[in-house]
């Protein structure tokens, strides 16, 4: 796949944050569709890749399309990993690892909105300089993150924020491998 969009030739990695046990059944189903999505794009997913909630939903739907790569990133070796992640880099660093998901991402996405963690977590995007997308976040969420920065983009359906993330990353397009 030929990228471009100021990325050296690599593909963008999406990182994408929400509730773990908490989350909805809405939020999980918007996770599983954004993964798909992501992953047909030829993008990397990455999440916090705990075995609940919008981590797990967005990398069972990742892995669900041929030539993916979903990452997760766990806060401790004795955390349960999503069964469908490619790679799994266990940190032992607990909530820190949030750094890492924000940092190793070249944007954010929170997904449905979610606890004390995804706040964390939209907060160093914000802080970093990361592009940070909301989709169907909570009204109270979308006041606040702009609130604190007004590039936050805030997404109500998954059509806008793949617009929003192909106008970041450019095009990408299939050619035949080498």
């Amino acid at each position: 796949m030929a990228r471009s969009g100021g990325l050296q030739g690599r593909r963008p990695v999406v990182g994408v944050m929400g509730a773990g046990e908490e989350a909805t059944a809405e939020a999980i189903a918007s996770a599983e569709a954004l993964g798909r999505a992501l992953a047909q794009r030829g993008w990397v997913v990455l999440s916090g890749g705990r075995d609940c909630g919008v981590m797990a939903a967005v990398s069972r739907g990742a892995a669900a399309v041929e030539g993916h790569l979903v990452v997760g990133v766990l806060p401790d070796t004795g955390a349960s990993a999503c069964s469908s992640l490619d790679v799994l880099i266990p940190t032992g660093l607990g909530q820190a690892r949030n750094w890492i998901n924000v940092l190793a991402s070249d944007a954010v996405v929170v997904c449905g909105g979610g606890g004390a963690g995804t706040a964390s977590e939209a907060c160093h995007a914000i802080k970093a300089g990361k592009p940070l997308f909301l989709l169907q976040a909570p009204e109270l969420w979308s006041a606040f993150f702009l609130s604190l920065d007004q590039r936050v983009a805030v997404c109500a359906t998954l059509t806008g924020l793949l617009a929003g993330l192909e106008s970041l990353f450019g095009a990408i397009k299939d050619e035949p491998p080498p």
